[in-house]
């Protein structure tokens, strides 16, 4: 088993962070819509302390898999062409955006003045001060930047297909670790 990238394929480590990003973020996204339609009240505050929890994760996780990609760099794409710098900016998008979300959700949430606690238990420092403005900009910001994540992961995954389709082998590398 090989835990570190290789020139032709990914490592354990890579290939584990990113399923285990992927259905913590398909989670997330679930959970978001639906707390969107919710009502806070008292019965589905502990959702939102769950949002919080998994977004705070999410965020930890997207600065592990950083530096494990500097430690440990991605082989090659396998696409040619314009597809290798559609695929650079895909993912340059992707991370940007992992970080810009929970970010704008901590800021947001820390602006209401009301403390965010990590896994119902400890207390998260605020990283805003409390204003409604912020707030209000915060959560704009974390809406917008959500549903340009959807999009992206939808296009994400259409690419990861096509290219497997072509025989190109991207979504058997991603799965098993070569090609």
């Amino acid at each position: 088993m090989i835990w570190r990238n290789g020139p032709t394929g990914y490592g354990l480590v890579s290939r584990a962070l990113h399923w285990g990003m992927a259905l913590l973020i398909l989670a997330l996204l679930a959970l978001g819509l639906r707390l969107t339609a919710l009502q806070p009240d008292l019965s589905t505050l502990w959702l939102y302390g769950l949002h919080k929890t998994l977004g705070l994760t999410v965020l930890a996780l997207v600065l592990l898999r950083i530096l494990w990609h500097r430690i440990s760099p991605p082989p090659r794409p396998l696409a040619v062409g314009w597809q290798v710098t559609a695929a650079r900016a895909g993912h340059l998008a992707l991370y940007v955006l992992m970080l810009v979300i929970p970010l704008s959700g901590w800021v947001a949430s820390s602006a209401t003045g009301i403390d965010t606690l990590f896994a119902d238990r400890w207390v998260v420092p605020a990283i805003a001060p409390v204003s409604a403005p912020l707030e209000t900009t915060a959560f704009v910001i974390h809406g917008i930047a959500t549903k340009l994540l959807m999009a992206l992961v939808v296009v994400h995954v259409l690419a990861a297909f096509q290219h497997e389709m072509a025989g190109q082998g991207t979504l058997t590398r991603m799965l098993r670790g070569q090609r």
